[in-house]
This record gives structure tokens, C-alpha cells and sequence, in this order.
């Protein structure tokens, strides 16, 4: 059994770096600190744990992670419940072998997408799969951002999508933004699915073709979004305000419906009765 050890490396280390020793009453010291953040010593103190365990933990070489030793680690370097999370996950056990697993192409029930038409008239949604990649859509999302059933099977996924499509940057008026999420949420795809050969695919490519996107990827930022607001620039309505829900499909793991609703009475709101009308006679 292994773990995960270039993303415990990194991302533990990303996060000792990212704490300022002054802000939690540590000392300088008498040897003056090389590099930013926090000494290994000073994270196992905190958390309760050896330094040599530590150590072994950050390099992967720990057979065994219990939960509280990752729940002290993420006290001591003030995770977030989305970081503790991802740790949690790429520190469990994982087979020996090869680095990703091939899995079969994720398919939607019937079922749920008669629930993605039943809101056709007005509620752009969509399903998501491990990668970030769209699985299913009804008409109204095609009209408010891509439409997806252009796009082979295989490019439809979220993250290739914003940083490798340049009408990504011109529908989303507030891209870096996006693309901050986008690199947030799809590591966190690593944490959930961490032997998955298509979560490495996209990354792969992403790092090869994108230095937007190895930028963001180096900073080690970990968040899952099930809700909030996004803002679109539609061609022909102009600029839109819509507030996503996430909801995790249980029956279908992995999958996840993303809805996107406009405050009632809003320009938004009007402007998306207009997207349905036209929807409905494409």
C-alpha cells in the first residue's frame, strides 16, 4: 500500500510555507529561518506528533495515517475544512501499481436527465463527473454558456474548457476568478478520486499546454464550491448574474447537478425567460 507522495510533498509543504511563524507567537529562533512558513519541527509540535513521523508523513513514507493525526496536522496549519478534506484523502492508503487507474466513461441515468429538461424553461443545468468533465445538460445550458453537444465527448470537461477554449475568457467577464476556482475545485478532484486516469489526463494536458493554468496549479489551493454566484457575458442579453447550487448525486457516485437560478424580479431573470423562449424554438 502507498500514498499519494507528490501531493502530500507539495501540498503539505505549500501550506507550512504559507503561515507566518510571528501571527502564531513562534520564536525566530537561533538559527535565522532560510525560507518562509514554518519549520517541520514546528508543525509536528503543534500537531502532536514527532518530527521524524512528520517527516515520513510529508514524504509520503508513512504506512498509516490515523484521523487524528490528520486532524491534528490540520490544526496546526490552519486547514480549511476543504484542505482538511483533500488531505484526509490523498493521505489514505492507496494500491501499489500503477500511478492511474483506467475507468469506463461515466453515463447519466434517464432519470435525471428528464429532471435537467423538466427545467428546461427555467433553469440552466447541468452534471458534472470526476474530472470536472459535463455529462449531461438540458437546453437552456447550452444557451446560456457552451453548447456542449458540439464538443467531443472527450473535451467536454470544465477545466480544459476554460483554460484551452478562448470563448471561456469571453464568457466569464471575470475569468481569473473562474480559473482560480476551476484549478481549486479540480484538486480537490484528486483527493476524491486519486487513482483516476482521466483526473491525470486533464491535468497532464492542463500543465503541458496552459502556464495559466501551472501557476495556479504550484500554489497548492484546495476548494469545493457547491454553491455561489457566477457571471456570464451573453452575446446577445449582455452580462448575467446567476446564483449555482451543487447538489451530489448519492445513486451516482462521482456526479454532481449544478443548477443556475437569477433573482426573481432581476434584468437576469428577464433576460433568461428570453434565453428559454429562444431555446425553445432552436
Amino acid at each position: 500500500m502507498g500514498h499519494s507522495e507528490p501531493e502530500i510533498k507539495a501540498f503539505l509543504k505549500a501550506r507550512r510555507a504559507a503561515l507566518d511563524p510571528a501571527e502564531l507567537g513562534l520564536p525566530e529562533g537561533v538559527v535565522r529561518r532560510r525560507v518562509r512558513g514554518l519549520r517541520r519541527e514546528e508543525v509536528a509540535q503543534r500537531a502532536g506528533i514527532s518530527v521524524d513521523y512528520y517527516t515520513r508523513i510529508e514524504q509520503g513514507r508513512a504506512p498509516a495515517i490515523s484521523d487524528s493525526v490528520v486532524g491534528g496536522l490540520a490544526r496546526a496549519l490552519r486547514l480549511t475544512p476543504s484542505e482538511h478534506t483533500y488531505l484526509r484523502n490523498i493521505t489514505l492508503p492507496r494500491r501499489s501499481g500503477g500511478a492511474c487507474d483506467a475507468e469506463p466513461w461515466p453515463r447519466v441515468r434517464p432519470e435525471i436527465q428528464q429532471l435537467l429538461d423538466a427545467m428546461d424553461d427555467t433553469v440552466p443545468a447541468y452534471v458534472y463527473g470526476p474530472a470536472m468533465d459535463i455529462l449531461a445538460w438540458n437546453r437552456l445550458g447550452t444557451r446560456l454558456c457552451v453548447d456542449y453537444s458540439a464538443i467531443p465527448e472527450e473535451r467536454r470537461n470544465g477545466p480544459l474548457l476554460v483554460f484551452l477554449d478562448p470563448r471561456l475568457k469571453e464568457i466569464h467577464p471575470n475569468w481569473d476568478e473562474v480559473a482560480d476556482d476551476t484549478v481549486a475545485g479540480l484538486r480537490a478532484e484528486i483527493g476524491r478520486h486519486p487513482g483516476s486516469s482521466r483526473v491525470c489526463r486533464v491535468i497532464q494536458e492542463l500543465r503541458e499546454r496552459s502556464e495559466e493554468f501551472r501557476r495556479r496549479w504550484e500554489a497548492q489551493a484546495v476548494q469545493e464550491r457547491t454553491r455561489g454566484v457566477k457571471r456570464f457575458r451573453h452575446p446577445e442579453l449582455g452580462e448575467l448574474v446567476l446564483r449555482f447550487e451543487a447538489f451530489v448525486l448519492p445513486a451516482d457516485p462521482g456526479q454532481m447537478l449544478c443548477t443556475y437560478t437569477a433573482d426573481k424580479g432581476s434584468a437576469t431573470a428577464d433576460a433568461l425567460k428570453t434565453l428559454a423562449e429562444t431555446a425553445a424554438v432552436a
